[in-house]
């Protein structure tokens, strides 16, 4: 699924754009917060999206990762001057920003099936984080993905959670 996502990349440049003029606008973006990603190697580009969002008035917030077994913090992202690698060495937002719980959780993936399956990275990082902001109360998780990532299933255990909708360079989908 990596080398596929690599191959979709090389050959979708414009996919992150044409996904976020899909995004369904109306039903994302609101008072609130959104937290994005900072995209990895072949992830598609949540920061077409994200800039949507934050111009119709919602607060952007970056995942940090602060333990092994720990679930995700989500720390303002306002300046891009103040990040330093997180535990696990991707680009997140310093200590000392605000934290904030995200309305809606813009999750990367490797795969997704039609009924909000969702193939992570294999860390079960996303999986922890989502069943413990939705054991709070609720949050919306949108995966973003090329479509060509879609499978007739995904792997799903007990642990895993499922994604509320898809965002792909060829349109929105619910589940």
């Amino acid at each position: 699924m990596r080398a596929l996502r690599i191959r979709l990349a090389r050959e979708r440049p414009g996919a992150a754009c044409s996904a976020a003029d899909k995004a369904p606008l109306e039903d994302l973006a609101g008072p609130g917060v959104v937290a994005g990603y900072y995209p990895m190697g072949s992830e598609l580009d949540p920061g077409p999206l994200i800039e949507t969002l934050v111009a119709r008035g919602m607060l952007s917030v970056l995942p940090v990762t602060v333990g092994l077994d720990a679930p995700l913090v989500f720390r303002e992202a306002t300046d891009i001057s103040g990040r330093a690698p997180d535990l696990l060495g991707v680009p997140a937002p310093l200590p000392g920003a605000p934290e904030h719980a995200p309305d809606l959780i813009i999750a990367p993936l490797l795969a997704f099936d039609s009924r909000g399956g969702r193939l992570g990275q294999g860390g079960g990082v996303y999986d922890r984080t989502i069943r413990d902001l939705r054991r709070r109360g609720s949050v919306f998780v949108l995966g973003l993905a090329y479509a060509g990532q879609e499978l007739e299933t995904t792997p799903m255990g007990p642990q895993d959670e499922r994604l509320d909708a898809i965002l792909t360079e060829c349109g929105y989908r619910s589940f």
